[in-house]
């Protein structure tokens, strides 16, 4: 088989590992990038300004509740409740519940327009790069790129930076309070807290590192299950499941053993915490109480700063948190930078015209990354309205010139000239709308007949224009017998219908499409003889009046054409009508005797 890029599937025990070339990235990736991605995804910052405005003031009403709390105490000590300081403490507990309540709900529709707005970003970006990107990138990152990426920077956007903002207004505040009830309790305070911070700090660098290795981990397992999946056909036929389900529980295993590690240094912060926090409240009360009990400070007053200590302590324990996840959304925001960086296929240019012109390969060569060349030096010209068919061994690179016109690819040597002017000039979309190109395994999408009849066209036909290109394609016989007719479901891939009746349906949407230029890989082959009757009498009416280059390995479909090229290592080896290189070309004189004798036997050669 000609290779096609550098994304072959890897069937050893580790199996694709897309994320293995990124390890520690998230370690350099910086916060102005992360904030660069949000910026440039255009969210409601107005909405999450009065989110986290919103949130503020709910801190500030619960930094009045030890100030309440302690007058309600103060009066206990000297007579009976105060319904006004009652109120007043009832009163903040209703603005701090209301206010985060309302916040929360805020900051959930600003997460969720952000995520969304990324997510159409990276889709966009996706659909507009070139072939290579993918060929590079399996089609597991992409998808852990939309979903798991996006998702870890919305995140960290709606649940922790909140509580990093109203952490620090609330810490500062309740240390200007405690600073306001008693400053040596303070200083004591302030003097334990670092020795906090130091019992967390390995803690912190090993939650950074395990959350970088979690982001790699799924989108390694998202890779490993795609694969298998999309060719779950070939897996069962081929009795490979015992296989995938090694590999798929190889990547589940990994990141459940990262998993632990993140859950362990998780669960071990509040136990730490806790144990500095009682400590902290055990020596507070002690110390306090003998204040308390010296008449240095009320009991109102104790009670209060025990709560400001609580205030002061439990942001601090959510820092940890907050910055595991920040550091998920920094490598998040590396690896989305990344995609977005990718070169995207060009969308500008000249015009084509409608005019049809010459095709011209000059002296095109061309290998896919670092591997073997696949083109050498190839030159050839299509004259406009002429049948030109490209034979040759497999991997000769006949398919690759098809990528090369359709602009998946572009020539690492010489040009490709469409009427004198290189296809590098050329607007794409417009270069491609002139292309008519009917695959050899005829690939349609789930959905109707109908959807795939119309796709990718700028307006839907109506129902007579794609009845006619059924008929045209000997196609109309079996869309009438489906259920449904044009509303009949293809199934994924088009599994529901056969191979020939596939094919049929891609020469009727070539019928639509009203190419000027006609390329068909390998149209007729694996059909059997009523199919392939049937697709090259289609072939036949399609072709008329176009220019048309046409790949086979049977070559009773080329022997009519106005000249065939035989292709060998990248390179032009022969040229000429049928008859003129069964007597002149060694190699197409024995594609031809072969193709003879395998006729007939009765046989068909793949």
């Amino acid at each position: 088989m000609e290779q096609r890029g550098s994304m072959d599937y890897d069937f050893g025990h580790r199996g694709p590992r897309p994320m293995d070339r990124e390890e520690g990235a998230g370690e350099k990736a910086k916060l102005r990038d992360f904030f660069s991605l949000i910026v440039a995804a255009e969210p409601k910052l107005g909405l999450l300004g009065v989110a986290l405005s919103v949130n503020l003031l709910s801190t500030l009403a619960g930094l009045l509740v030890p100030l309440f709390a302690k007058g309600i105490v103060d009066g206990l000590s000297r007579s009976a409740l105060d319904p006004g300081k009652a109120l007043l403490i009832g009163g903040a507990f209703v603005l701090q519940a209301g206010g985060s309540a309302l916040s929360g709900y805020l900051l959930s529709v600003f997460g969720q327009d952000l995520v969304s707005k990324l997510r159409e970003r990276l889709w966009r970006k996706q659909l507009s790069l070139k072939v290579a990107v993918f060929d590079k990138r399996g089609s597991g990152e992409m998808v852990s790129r939309m979903a798991n990426d996006a998702q870890a920077v919305k995140s960290f956007i709606t649940d922790n930076l909140p509580t990093f903002a109203s952490g620090a207004v609330g810490a500062a505040g309740a240390l200007a309070f405690l600073f306001s009830i008693d400053w040596r309790m303070s200083l004591f305070i302030l003097g334990a807290l670092p020795v906090a911070a130091a019992a967390l700090y390995p803690l912190g660098k090993l939650m950074r590192s395990v959350a970088f290795k979690t982001m790699e981990e799924n989108a390694s397992l998202v890779s490993t299950l795609s694969r298998a999946l999309s060719e779950i056909r070939l897996v069962k036929a081929s009795g490979a499941e015992e296989a995938e389900y090694e590999r798929g529980r190889e990547r589940i295993g990994e990141l459940y053993a990262v998993g632990v590690k993140e859950g362990t240094a998780s669960a071990l912060v509040a136990p730490i915490m806790s144990i500095i926090l009682m400590a902290l409240l055990v020596v507070i009360v002690g110390y306090g109480g003998a204040r308390v009990a010296s008449g240095a400070i009320s009991a109102g007053a104790l009670v209060a700063f025990t709560l400001y200590l609580i205030q002061v302590v439990m942001p601090v324990t959510m820092l940890a948190q907050g910055i595991n996840q920040l550091q998920k959304a920094r490598g998040a925001t590396k690896r989305m930078s990344e995609l977005l960086g990718e070169e995207e296929e060009r969308a500008a240019g000249e015009e084509p015209g409608d005019g049809a012109g010459e095709l011209r390969f000059d002296d095109v060569g061309f290998a896919y990354g670092e591997g073997k060349v696949v083109l050498d030096g190839l030159s050839f010209s299509l004259e406009s309205g002429s049948v030109v068919a490209l034979v040759g061994p497999s991997g000769a690179g006949k398919t690759t010139v098809f990528s090369l016109i359709e602009g998946f690819y572009e020539p690492q040597r010489g040009r490709i000239l469409y009427g004198g002017r290189e296809l590098g000039e050329l607007s794409l979309p417009s270069w491609r709308r002139k292309i008519g190109y009917v695959l050899q395994d005829s690939p349609l999408l789930a959905g109707t007949v109908r959807d795939n009849l119309a796709y990718g066209m700028e307006e839907e036909p109506d129902k007579a224009a794609m009845e006619e290109a059924l008929r045209m394609a000997n196609a109309m016989d079996f869309v009438s017998e489906l259920p449904g007719g044009l509303e009949a479901e293809v199934g994924e891939r088009g599994i529901k219908l056969s191979g020939g009746q596939r094919q049929r349906l891609s020469l009727a949407r070539a019928f639509l499409r009203d190419p000027e230029i006609l390329m068909l890989d390998e149209a007729t082959s694996s059909l059997d003889s009523e199919s392939e009757a049937k697709v090259q009498d289609a072939m036949g009416r399609l072709m008329e009046g176009r220019t048309c280059l046409v790949i086979a390995h049977r070559l009773s479909t080329v022997v009519d054409a106005d000249r065939i090229l035989v292709v060998d290592g990248g390179r032009i080896v022969g040229a000429g009508t049928h008859e003129e290189l069964v007597r002149d070309n060694e190699l197409y004189r024995n594609f031809a005797e072969r193709q003879f004798r395998y006729d007939l036997a009765g046989k068909v050669e793949a």
